[in-house]
């Protein structure tokens, strides 16, 4: 079993088994056909991953992690919030008539500001810091603009990442105000393990732990009989995550880059609704 699968599991358990329903209270999220989406959550949910042992992906269910990196190409590296700039349809319910998501995500991190090196935006000044000033204790990227939110989309979910250089390892931590567990839990972890992986790779640096902090890690009451599914398969061993050793800039990545080699995960072919 790897690693992620243990963890993914065992949150759920613990949601399933031990959370708090929301059923009493309002909530914003609705389904297809207009009813209240409602939850049962755990708050405060912290796990560690070691991406020097294996890269945490889930094999219970398959995770589509090509287009979680093209998502995540998308925010980090294009700092785009336009849903046509994007390989996949995540964003689409989410866009406006234009087809952006407003100021959310890839657009607060692609603003410029002015700092004694010069101007640079969020993911810029994270790379500078990572290759000249590695001790430093303040290489992290925010955002959650409380000045923009009312032209978001979507209030930023996964909203920080903090990155910290320990000898030659590059460690990270992202913390999430809310997660879908059945939805977006392994695909954010697939993510931002990527990020770091990128990150060190381009810094001179080796990948080390990469810490997920959820505050509200919940699942909607319709998925409960998909999780129960997804546990009841049997996972296998983590797959090989490989990325191109040639690459040396962060923005030559592309989804080719990456390699899953070994990757072979439990079928699950059910429709999974969405809340928006």
């Amino acid at each position: 079993m790897s690693k992620a699968d243990e963890i993914f599991i065992a949150n759920c358990r613990d949601i399933l088994e031990n959370g708090y329903w929301d059923t009493d209270l309002p909530v914003r999220p609705r389904w297809d056909d207009g009813a209240s989406a409602h939850t049962v959550k755990k708050f405060g949910i912290v796990n560690r991953y070691n991406l020097a042992e294996e890269f945490p992906i889930i094999t219970i269910r398959r995770t589509y992690w090509k287009s979680a990196i093209d998502e995540l190409l998308w925010i980090w590296q294009k700092k785009s919030n336009d849903v046509h700039e994007l390989g996949s349809h995540v964003w689409d319910a989410w866009a406006d008539e234009n087809g952006t998501i407003g100021k959310a995500y890839g657009y607060q991190l692609g603003v410029k500001h002015h700092y004694p090196e010069g101007d640079m935006d969020q993911v810029d000044r994270v790379l500078f810091d990572l290759k000249n000033n590695p001790s430093s204790r303040r290489i992290m990227t925010n955002l959650y603009n409380h000045a923009d939110l009312s032209e978001m989309a979507l209030y930023p979910c996964a909203y920080s990442m903090t990155f910290n250089v320990t000898g030659n390892k590059l460690n990270a931590i992202l913390n999430q105000r809310s997660q879908d567990m059945m939805t977006a839990n392994n695909w954010n972890v697939v993510q931002y393990a990527a990020l770091t992986c990128m990150m060190a790779q381009v810094s001179g640096l080796e990948p080390g732990e990469f810490m997920h902090v959820i505050a509200d890690a919940h699942i909607y009451d319709r998925h409960i009989p998909l999780v129960e599914e997804i546990l009841a398969n049997k996972p296998t061993e983590a797959p090989k995550f490989i990325i191109d050793p040639t690459v040396d800039d962060f923005y030559k990545f592309t989804v080719d880059s990456f390699k899953m080699e070994g990757y072979e995960p439990s079928a699950f072919k059910t429709k999974i609704p969405v809340a928006v």
